[in-house]
């Protein structure tokens, strides 16, 4: 769970996480402002990495990857502890993978009526049809979404994509796709319900444009490397 200023909304997805079949959390707090790390050290939360500095949602990530890896994951979950997806999908994403289906698991807001119905608010929802049209175009592929930040990995795909040298902003996620793509694996998808609400997480309009911007930059990179008109650290 890559945390910041989650203090408000984890105890309650700590609370519906399927412990019966999640052997490790790992919390990692990037320099929040508010008490997410006293109200995890109260939950009982036993994996807890808090940076001393913020490295950004990205590299929250990175640093959660990093630790799954070395507790020996079999399957590793991106929860956001805000609450905005249900951890009820857990046993779901995780079954997928654990029996050969798929390696890397979606759960994605567009599948069904989750987004609107959710509250996503409309030009958002606008937004991420049109970046995600524009993908499936360059990267040749049929995701209903590159954008949901509830994701499922086996731990084959992570070490075999060099997510380290990834953005430590929000654009990470769909590097991580694209890279993913870029190795030769599939992605399933699962339908996800959604909310939005004052507590849960969201960035504003200026760093929503450069997310959109940078989601066109991978994609175009991408098609460059696939045709061999440029090289990219990030497909190797």
């Amino acid at each position: 769970m890559p945390a910041y200023n989650a203090e408000k909304t984890l105890e309650q997805t700590y609370n519906e996480i399927p412990r019966d079949i999640v052997d490790e959390v790992i919390l990692t707090d990037d320099f929040s402002r508010d008490d997410t790390v006293k109200k995890a050290k109260e939950l009982g939360i036993k994996e807890i990495i808090v940076h001393e500095k913020n490295k950004g949602y990205g590299g929250n990530q990175k640093t959660c990857y990093n630790r799954a890896l070395e507790l020996g994951a079999d399957i590793v979950i991106m929860l956001h502890p805000d609450y905005q997806y249900t951890p009820k999908l857990i046993e779901s994403m995780a079954y997928i993978i654990a029996n050969d289906v798929y390696p890397v698991v979606f759960g994605s807001r567009i599948l069904g009526k989750g987004a609107l119905k959710g509250g996503m608010p409309i030009i958002k929802y606008v937004a991420n049809r049109l970046l995600t049209f524009t993908q499936n175009v360059l990267i040749n592929q049929k995701l209903s979404e590159y954008h949901t930040g509830y994701r499922a990995f086996s731990a084959e795909v992570l070490r075999n994509i060099d997510y380290n040298v990834d953005s430590d902003d929000f654009v990470l996620d769909n590097e991580m796709a694209a890279q993913i793509f870029w190795a030769g694996y599939e992605i399933g998808e699962v339908t996800c319900p959604t909310k939005y609400f004052d507590d849960a997480s969201s960035i504003n309009f200026r760093r929503s444009a450069i997310y959109g911007l940078g989601v066109l930059r991978v994609s175009l990179v991408y098609r460059l490397c696939k045709w061999h008109l440029m090289k990219s650290k990030l497909f190797k």
